[in-house]
């Protein structure tokens, strides 16, 4: 609400630009994820974000959602916003009708960005604790494999989105385009975790 106030007038945003901002911002972001989350460093964070707690007998998040993916994703997507606006104040042509913000703006809207993306995650891993399925394995019958497999490509993704609309002016078709590219670039970084030893499953 604070950046929306700042925009005061301006226009709605280009659609095809802010999804390519968001993209990139992003994949640049998850590259400095990955290399964190395959270090050796990053193990000693590897704390869960339920402590261990359960809900009903069951773990609310599992072993899996801890303290070390954060660490790096919010300030990785922090400095990549601000890096890219930076480059968009100075290459104006290649970022046509952005969101007018400050790079300090784009800063505070990126951490929030990769708040959302990381936060988007919890409850799909929540109902995963509560029906039994394990961090990092497949749903058991066909039908929530299918269900879970979906909710797995676009639950960080509508987090993030949703951190982001909640701040500045997002229009529907730059979520469209992320709902189709979003869930591709999802499972490109879900095998490289897997090839990296991080994951159990290239899914």
């Amino acid at each position: 609400m604070m950046l929306r106030s700042r925009l005061g007038s301006y226009g709605t945003p280009d659609p095809l630009v802010c999804a390519v901002f968001l993209l990139l911002a992003f994949v640049s972001a998850g590259v400095a994820h990955t290399a964190w989350l395959s270090s050796r460093a990053s193990r000693r964070f590897a704390i869960p974000l339920d402590c261990g707690r359960t809900w009903r007998g069951k773990r609310i998040f599992g072993a899996n959602k801890t303290l070390r993916g954060f660490m790096v994703m919010l300030p990785a997507t922090t400095g990549t916003f601000m890096l890219l606006a930076r480059i968009a104040a100075t290459y104006p042509t290649l970022f046509s009708r952005l969101w007018p913000l400050e790079p300090h703006s784009y800063a505070f809207l990126g951490f929030a960005a990769g708040a959302g993306f990381m936060a988007g995650e919890l409850p799909n891993s929540f109902i995963k604790r509560q029906f039994g399925i394990e961090p990092g394995a497949a749903a058991g019958t066909p039908l929530t494999k299918a269900v879970f497999s979906v909710v797995d490509r676009f639950d960080s993704i509508a987090g993030m989105l949703l951190a982001v609309s909640l701040l500045v002016p997002t229009p529907w078709l730059t979520w469209l385009y992320l709902a189709l590219l979003g869930p591709l670039v999802h499972l490109a970084f879900s095998v490289l975790l897997y090839w990296c030893g991080v994951k159990r499953r290239a899914a």
